[in-house]
């Protein structure tokens, strides 16, 4: 069962890097607690003292994918994988395997508290809290918004459904780029800023007051699947 109260888990064995994060999260009010072996983070979880796992995948005893997998046979606290490894690959399989989010070193601590609540945030709602914004058809190509049809170019409508494919999830404008104008000419992060306002421009054209894309001054962005 998810945890609603409790630590934030650290599994890192690099001293000035579990520095950096415990302090990030006591300074937001979160209750850190270290440990910096996968032996240690699975006992700690059968505890059932943790609402989230930081988790680095580069551990002395087993592997932070290990770790996890080895957690989902007997819980769903939510893991946020910490790694030095950038290929799309490895951020794939922790994701496959029951990661929620990656962070690669080096990183930013605003950034990974950031996260954190974002996490916590998206796990903790009620899930009957209001009816879904969005209806996406990716066979078609199309996404509704409030149930009306959304006049989307090619890179606004994959912006929108790379945020929808994982709601709540902040990706920041260099993993928007990657992900979205791959290949393409655009190679300035201002291309993700102006996608977005001119997206943000079509949703209040039919709804004033949502707001769905969410700005994390400093990070990127995130949306907002839920009214």
């Amino acid at each position: 069962m998810l945890s609603m109260t409790g630590d934030i888990l650290i599994v890192e064995d690099e001293p000035a890097i579990a520095d950096a994060i415990a302090y990030a999260l006591k300074t937001e009010g979160f209750l850190p607690h270290r440990v910096t072996t996968g032996a240690e983070a699975l006992a700690h979880v059968r505890s059932g003292a943790s609402r989230l796992v930081i988790l680095d995948v580069g551990l002395p005893d087993l592997s932070g994918f290990e770790v996890c997998r080895r957690l989902r046979a007997f819980s769903d606290v939510p893991v946020l994988f910490l790694t030095a490894r950038s290929e799309e690959v490895d951020r794939v399989l922790g994701l496959e395997i029951g990661g929620d989010d990656y962070v690669a070193k080096p990183f930013s601590p605003r950034e990974l508290v950031a996260r954190v609540r974002v996490i916590l945030r998206r796990l903790e709602r009620p899930e009957a809290a209001s009816p879904k914004l969005f209806e996406h058809d990716a066979a078609g190509r199309r996404v509704r918004f409030r149930g009306q049809a959304l006049d989307l170019t090619r890179y606004e409508y994959l912006l929108l459904r790379t945020l929808l494919e994982q709601p709540e999830r902040i990706f920041t404008r260099a993993q928007l780029m990657e992900q979205v104008w791959s290949g393409a000419e655009e190679s300035s992060d201002r291309t993700v800023d102006t996608h977005v306002k001119t997206l943000r421009a079509k949703l209040r054209a039919l709804d004033p007051e949502s707001d769905p894309i969410q700005t994390h001054r400093g990070v990127g962005y995130s949306l907002s699947v839920r009214g």
